[in-house]
């Protein structure tokens, strides 16, 4: 959950290892720092704090050098301190280390290092591997090969990259589940957790699979298995599709607004060539299943973490909506602890923003090992979920660098509709109700500016509620994901505690934490609910709760005491547009708290640990 950045070449390592982890922060910040090579010894700067302030200590950003490592921290082992920020060395001074993801059998590594007479002076699982690879290059003069050796001994998953301080022409990687890539230059290379540092240099990528090791040099690299006995790899360099202009603010204040505002072209990037009016469906090329395979589908199971749990929760509502395919959604951080009973005529649908989620892939995998049909939901090219799945759905919204999912998950709610339309029309939906969540889909884009242009209302109310000490967020059916997706939504940038309830489950205890300091938001369609709906806003309104609406129902006057109004597409379209003033309203609850939207405290945007 950590940014890594490698470099040896030709230039001045500090500046293009700074500039890498600058845009990588947002996978994690709570401590920096960088490592080169001088005259066989490492020179190591690091710190608590933000990658600003390791570019502000000392002689950081002067230091000479073309070739090191660097590092962006989100803690699992100890917490965030100068000490245990990365790199992390030996004791000779000699083997400079940063890693992602999580040493499992740390503690036992620590204890024999230390019976060993070895000093410890982190707190981190990643120390143990300095050491252990400085004790290997003892019986060898290859440090790929003590890499190998150590990594033996590690359990766990780990992305991770090895710089020696005597061999200061080449760096060694591996990757056991959590990710690295490489960027190939004109004599230079790259070395990365994340494209983001790496397309200001080069669009060229490797991205390594788990189980490989690779060693980098200015002039190429080499890749093979980390087995006892290994075997090269072939890997060929793939072009992205990215630019550094993609991952720039471009003028707004933080990313999270910038991308609200880029939802629209969003959605007509994932909506462009995959409607069919001829037939009143969807084209979904990357599921590789043709129509007598779409009607085997015995149900369909979403997967994912957080964000893509909700949205998974809005796919399950739709398939069954327009396919009547029995259809649900589920954590995939529990998914594969819970020994499940897998049918092999469902579709599994596994859903992540970054492609990267453990939990989800992990998910995948257990799937595949009980003969489980899976598809991916990934917004990253070349992403591990994306190859293990080897088909599904590309969500085309583009980076995503706030650490809450907006974008991205309206794209995932999209993609969804399309696949339950095209599940729905291979069977019984009829082209009259096909094309008119065609039409409806078409219609999305306009109505998301049309709400973004209301954005003053929306700031207006958030403005009013963001001292609250909790709000409730209701909904139901169609509604209930939207208020759970709008509950964590606040809580992630707001640090407001905030519960989804779904309606019918008010009377049921809840009710008795309403009074005049907890607002609840409720979320009200314009569907065959409407009524019951209207009632539950009575009875919080009859306990001296306020009451924010967000709808597209014209409510009775004065019933709410705030209301976002939202525009009318298709009746199943409305949890995407429902969404989409949730997410304003925590952003500018956040504002006026004074938070750091695009980072909030103890997150980071992509999960690659457990």
């Amino acid at each position: 959950m950590c940014g890594i950045v490698g470099y040896v070449g030709h230039r001045q390592a500090v500046p293009v290892l700074l500039e890498g982890l600058h845009r990588l922060e947002y996978r994690g910040y709570d401590s920096a720092g960088l490592a080169l090579p001088y005259r066989g010894k490492l020179r190591v700067r690091k710190t608590q704090g933000r990658v600003q302030e390791l570019r502000d200590k000392g002689d950081t950003a002067t230091l000479p050098g073309s070739v090191g490592i660097a590092h962006t921290r989100w803690a699992t082992h100890g917490e965030p301190s100068d000490a245990n920020a990365h790199p992390h060395t030996d004791t000779s001074g000699r083997i400079a280390v940063v890693h992602n993801g999580i040493v499992e059998n740390a503690e036992q590594l620590r204890a024999e290092l230390t019976a060993l007479g070895v000093r410890l002076v982190s707190d981190t699982d990643t120390e143990a591997i300095a050491h252990l690879i400085a004790a290997e290059l003892d019986a060898t003069d290859s440090l790929e090969s003590a890499v190998r050796a150590a990594l033996h001994r590690v359990q766990g998953t780990y992305g991770l990259l090895v710089l020696d301080a005597r061999r200061a022409e080449e760096l060694v990687v591996a990757r056991n589940g959590s990710p690295i890539v490489l960027g190939v230059g004109d004599g230079e290379m790259f070395v990365a957790s994340d494209v983001a540092a790496l397309v200001h240099h080069t669009q060229r990528v490797v991205f390594l699979d788990d189980g490989e090791i690779a060693t980098v040099r200015a002039d190429g690299f080499r890749t093979s298995t980390l087995g006892a006995e290994p075997e090269q790899t072939d890997k060929v360099p793939t072009t992205i599709d990215m630019a550094a202009e993609d991952y720039a603010l471009g003028g707004y204040p933080d990313f999270m607004r910038k991308e609200i505002a880029e939802q629209s072209e969003a959605v007509r990037r994932a909506l462009r060539g995959r409607l069919d009016d001829r037939f009143a469906t969807a084209r979904l090329g990357g599921l590789n299943m043709d129509a007598r395979e779409l009607r085997g589908i015995s149900k369909v199971v979403f997967l994912g973490c957080g964000s893509a749990y909700y949205a998974g929760q809005l796919g399950a509502q739709l398939v069954e909506e327009l396919a009547r395919i029995p259809a649900t959604a589920e954590p995939a951080s529990e998914f594969r602890y819970r020994n499940p009973v897998v049918d092999p005529d469902a579709l599994y649908v596994a859903i992540s923003q970054s492609g990267e989620t453990l939990d989800t892939l992990a998910a995948v995998q257990e799937l595949q090992r009980k003969g489980g049909r899976v598809i991916g939901a990934v917004n990253a090219v070349g992403s591990a979920i994306a190859r293990q799945c080897g088909a599904g759905v590309f969500l085309h919204a583009g980076p995503e660098i706030s650490v809450a999912s907006t974008k991205a998950l309206t794209n995932m709610t999209v993609s969804f509709t399309m696949l339950a339309l095209l599940l729905g029309r291979v069977r019984d939906l009829s082209a009259a109700d096909g094309q008119r969540i065609v039409d409806g889909l078409r219609a999305v884009p306009d109505a998301i500016d049309q709400l973004i242009g209301d954005e003053s209302a929306i700031a207006e109310i958030a403005q009013r509620y963001a001292k609250a000490r909790s709000m409730f967020f209701i909904g139901r059916v169609r509604a209930w994901p939207v208020a759970r997706e709008g509950a964590q939504k606040l809580k992630e940038v707001s640090y407001v505690h905030a519960e989804a309830y779904q309606a019918s489950e008010l009377k049921h205890g809840p009710l008795a934490l309403i009074d005049p300091e907890m607002p609840s938001v409720v979320i009200v369609p314009d569907d065959e609910l409407l009524a019951k709906n209207i009632n539950t806003i009575e009875q919080i309104k009859a306990r001296g709760g306020p009451v924010i609406a967000v709808t597209n129902a014209d409510l009775p006057a004065s019933i709410a005491d705030d209301v976002i109004r939202v525009p009318k597409v298709a009746p199943e379209l409305d949890p995407m547009l429902l969404t989409i003033p949730l997410q304003l309203l925590a952003y500018h609850c956040a504002l006026a708290l004074g938070r750091d939207v695009d980072k909030p405290r103890n997150l980071a945007k992509s999960v690659t640990v457990e």
